[in-house]
């Protein structure tokens, strides 16, 4: 985000970047894929700073099921 100040109210006030507006059109065009990429990054988040032992193990079993029902 780009900052603008406003002088006459002293305001700032942030503008998008062309980046933003790319990214943001990209993930209203591509719903489905953003949402699979950010429920795939939170996953791998919690796995890695907040899973405990018995999380882990739950994890392992799930992870067994799901791998036999794509084989």
């Amino acid at each position: 985000m780009q900052s603008i100040i406003n002088i006459e109210t002293n305001e700032v006030l942030l503008m998008p970047t062309k980046q933003t507006q790319y990214n943001k059109k990209w993930v209203d065009n591509h719903k489905q894929r953003a949402k699979y990429l950010s429920d795939r990054s939170r996953s791998r988040s919690f796995i890695r700073n907040q899973a405990t032992l018995d999380d882990i193990e739950e994890f392992t079993k799930l992870l067994a099921k799901r791998k036999e029902e794509l084989q």
